[in-house]
């Protein structure tokens, strides 16, 4: 189609979308003239034709308006003289909108000495924004660093998916296994004061909920290529916050509701011991899969679900042993 994709240093920019096979014409040269060279031949596109003074764009004519006008006009009385024009180095997302604000149907490309070199068609202009439409999506849903990874992991076959996901959720199981053991050791502290069962799953929740977040905010940093150490502390406060928070309302509510404040007091503090600590998992996990070449959005949040598990739990336990018996 007379695309030059594919041409080493042209990824990302309008000469990747070029289209170089258009009629060119002078200013001077009449209408019924141009309509007569044009019959016969074969161009890569004919929405416009190229006005050019010697090497250099003089403007484009519309083969609507070259078709519409009478036949001793000239070009330079058809011709748009100011039609959206970049450079071959112009990023294309840019360079797209550009013209699309214009109102233009296409764009005009230059070289650094002003030389017309092609033009951009509408339907590289649709293909442009697709492709741009994807990967904001991508990155702001906080899938990997490109559109192309993230719609690989999204399309891949079952037997793909089992193999990148299926070892992450054994590690899963093992940790609940574990979780359980933790339990158990705890059984007489349980015998003693039941009362601690009801709210486990409360403090595993929040702590993962929190946890969640943070891991979220983080990939989604990681894939726009914002590093983890820009936010972390800022972060590391958000989850020690809100943990008080949390931890706060919940010894409020045991207190007031169960009439137990020692059982409240093992709750919330050990929310905001959980919380805190799930911030650090779900910072330090998204990084080291990053920094291993390793995509975060498959292994991350597994392993950190079983190891804030895991923490939450005998941090919940070891706290009601001491505060709630």
């Amino acid at each position: 189609m007379g695309w030059t994709a594919g041409v080493a240093g042209t990824r990302g920019t309008v000469a990747q979308h070029l289209t170089a096979d258009v009629p060119r014409v002078s200013p001077h040269d009449r209408a019924d003239l141009v309509v007569s060279r044009l019959l016969g031949h074969h161009f890569a596109t004919v929405h416009v034709l190229a006005v050019l003074d010697g090497d250099h764009l003089a403007g484009l004519v519309s083969i609507e308006s070259l078709l519409a006008a009478p036949a001793e006009a000239v070009m330079s009385e058809l011709m748009d003289p100011d039609p959206p024009t970049v450079e071959l180095d112009t990023r294309q997302e840019p360079a797209v909108w550009r013209a699309v604000q214009r109102g233009g149907t296409v764009l005009a490309v230059v070289d650094r000495g002003a030389r017309f070199q092609g033009i951009v068609t509408p339907a590289a202009f649709v293909a442009v924004l697709h492709a741009e439409h994807d990967e904001d999506l991508a990155r702001l849903g906080g899938f990997a660093h490109s559109t192309a990874t993230a719609l690989a992991a999204t399309l891949e076959p079952v037997a793909r998916r089992l193999r990148h996901r299926l070892p992450w959720l054994v590690v899963g199981l093992a940790g609940a296994l574990l979780a359980a053991g933790v339990v158990g050791g705890f059984e007489d502290t349980l015998r003693q004061q039941v009362l601690i069962a009801y709210f486990l799953p409360g403090v595993v929740y929040l702590a993962d909920a929190v946890g969640t977040q943070t891991e979220a905010l983080a990939i989604r940093g990681l894939s726009l290529g914002v590093g983890i150490r820009r936010f972390a502390r800022r972060e590391l406060e958000s989850g020690v916050a809100l943990g008080l928070v949390l931890g706060a309302v919940a010894l409020c509510m045991v207190a007031t509701i169960w009439g137990d404040a020692g059982v409240g007091l093992a709750v919330g503090l050990a929310i905001v011991a959980a919380s805190s600590i799930a911030t650090v998992v779900a910072l330090a996990l998204p990084w080291v899969f990053h920094r291993f070449g390793s995509d975060p959005a498959f292994g991350s949040g597994p392993l950190a679900t079983v190891i804030q598990d895991v923490l939450s739990v005998t941090i919940y336990f070891a706290i009601a042993a001491q505060v709630a018996v």
